[in-house]
């Protein structure tokens, strides 16, 4: 209330008025909301983050004016969020900053529309679903590849509450993003009442409180009742993280490195053991030494290594990211292209025109090539004799060894079942986990174990890799898969099929091999089955806006109807 007040009060205005000091608000309140991401993780924060934004948009004396605070604001989130790419990109983060914030016009327009002076209860409940309509277009719009991707999408915020990761099994990450907007706009409607008595400012609060009530029932709701996949096994999985490497040898002193850390797993039992982003530095059709490395190095252990190729094909032009799964008898010939590119870290857009970004930060010198598509692989048998059984298959309510810091089971400790042969693993590479779609694909295809290999050292002291690690618990609760999340300097993660932590993490200070038990799950999310349903919902609330529109605007331009002739006037006559 006393923020009410302030804002109410001729200060407040006087300060707005200047319009430096406006853009200087815009761009503060647009960047409130990066305080609920990793790494302050204050999620809470993200139910109100958005009011002073709403607040600013609501007040602009002109369209003109909210749609520049829109852009402002979404300049500033932009900035915030991925403030840590400043190193890399330098003064090139501005422009794109910039770009991206243009796509919150239309939403810092629609603030206005619906909530400037005192909005009746109408249009307090038109503001309740077309807000957060617009920004998930925003955020879809976005999204795009080629603008960067879903990163920092504002439902991401809710990675670690348990009902945000329910809502995500049956909205997706979009249906977060919605509440969290929704919820941002219900405190604007009870706030920004007009004072008085008057019975027009009391139904618009009424409204806010319902919006409130209807995102905690829709939230309860779907707690209660959406569909989940139940446990049905456990599949032990080894991560592999050698810390951070740096020097003219780095890929060799990794390489050996991460040989030494996996022969602390023999005699662990496990299934798989996956290694980081960009692992191994040579292809191993032209390093047939290096695949004998690894041959032998599966043989040990007793299970097949999923390792990441960042190095130029010897059977085909250009540099590619690959995830090969090498067993004792060296690679299977499952492999995965990374698909989806990191802009300027991998490929540098339109380079003819952008070209002089690799002379001011960190942009790639050569474009590296896409994969055509994605690939669920199976894990494959082990050898007659070969040391270790694995736990796929194994009763997820067995018990389990004690774990150590870091892990979820004991060296040593056999698991009690046949091997994890012809498990589907569903690969993808480092920036790939912020898409949903990706993950969702892999679920429908049959991937039972969803698997990120990863590489943020470049951003090693900064909040990208608790960022880059959280989005695992969204992607695991979205498809209802377990996710493995595996770095090179951290944050290593795993998540189970509801997203919740399984062990320890690795943290960015760790060098580390760590064993987890992973739960398995069978059957299907609704996000799986469904898809991006809520951004085509969203698209068809802002048609109904316009038509809506559309029809008060032509019915004050129909012709009045004519008038009908009055009776003749009689006079009466004494």
């Amino acid at each position: 209330m006393g923020l009410m007040r302030w804002w109410r009060s001729g200060r407040a205005r006087a300060l707005l008025a200047s319009p430096w000091w406006r853009g200087a608000a815009a761009l503060l309140a647009g960047a409130l909301p990066a305080l609920a991401f990793p790494a302050p993780g204050l999620w809470w924060f993200a139910y109100v983050a958005l009011v002073p934004w709403l607040l600013l948009a609501r007040g602009a004396p002109t369209a003109r004016r909210a749609a520049l605070d829109g852009w402002l604001g979404g300049t500033g989130f932009v900035l915030a969020v991925h403030h840590w790419l400043l190193p890399s990109l330098h003064v090139f983060l501005l422009p794109l900053a910039a770009l991206l914030g243009a796509l919150w016009i239309p939403w810092g327009m629609l603030a206005r529309h619906l909530l400037a002076g005192s909005p009746g209860p109408g249009r307090a409940a038109w503001a309740l679903l077309v807000l957060p309509s617009g920004w998930l277009l925003s955020e879809l719009a976005r999204s795009w590849q080629g603008l960067g991707g879903p990163w920092g999408l504002l439902g991401a915020s809710q990675w670690q509450v348990p009902a945000a990761r329910r809502l995500a099994s049956v909205g997706g990450v979009w249906l977060v993003s919605a509440v969290v907007v929704a919820v941002n706009c219900a405190w604007v409607l009870l706030l920004a009442r007009e004072p008085g008595p008057g019975p027009r400012g009391r139904r618009t609060a009424t409204v806010g409180l319902g919006g409130v009530t209807a995102c905690a029932v829709l939230t309860g709701a779907v707690w209660a009742w959406a569909p989940r996949p139940e446990v049905s096994g456990l599949v032990r999985v080894a991560l592999v993280q050698p810390g951070m490497i740096d020097g003219p040898d780095a890929a060799d002193v990794r390489f050996a490195a991460q040989e030494r850390l996996t022969r602390q797993l023999v005699g662990t039992h496990p299934d798989l053991v996956v290694w980081g982003e960009s692992s191994v530095g040579a292809d191993l059709a032209a390093r047939p030494d290096l695949a004998r490395r690894l041959a032998r190095l599966s043989a040990e252990v007793g299970a097949p290594l999923l390792v990441n190729v960042d190095a130029r094909r010897s059977d085909r032009p250009g540099i590619f990211k690959s995830s090969v799964l090498v067993g004792p008898s060296g690679p299977t010939g499952q492999r995965y292209d990374k698909m989806r590119l990191v802009p300027f870290g991998e490929y540098v857009p339109a380079r003819s025109l952008l070209g002089w970004a690799t002379s001011v930060g960190r942009a790639a010198d050569e474009d590296r090539r896409r994969g055509s598509a994605q690939v669920v692989m199976r894990l494959p048998a082990r050898a007659a004799g070969q040391d270790g059984a694995g736990g796929a298959g194994r009763s997820a309510g067995a018990p389990r060894a004690d774990a150590r810091p870091g892990t979820g089971t004991t060296p040593g400790t056999a698991p009690d079942t046949a091997p994890a042969a012809g498990l589907p693993v569903g690969p993808l590479v480092c920036f790939e986990s912020a898409f949903p779609d990706m993950s969702r694909r892999l679920a429908r295809d049959g991937a039972a174990l969803l698997v990120a290999q990863s590489a943020t050292s470049t951003f090693q002291d900064s909040w990208a890799p608790a960022q880059h690690a959280s989005l695992a618990a969204l992607r695991a609760a979205e498809t209802g898969r377990p996710f493995v999340h595996a770095t090179l300097t951290g944050v290593s993660v795993v998540r189970g099929p509801g997203g919740e932590q399984i062990g320890a993490r690795l943290g960015t200070d760790r060098r580390a091999a760590a064993v987890y038990d992973v739960p398995l799950a069978h059957g299907t999310t609704l996000y799986v089955r469904l898809g991006d349903w809520v951004p085509y919902g969203a698209l068809l609330v802002l048609v109904a806006l316009c038509g809506r529109e559309a029809l008060r605007t032509v019915r004050p331009l129909r012709p009045p109807a004519p008038a009908l002739p009055a009776p003749p006037v009689r006079t009466a006559r004494g």
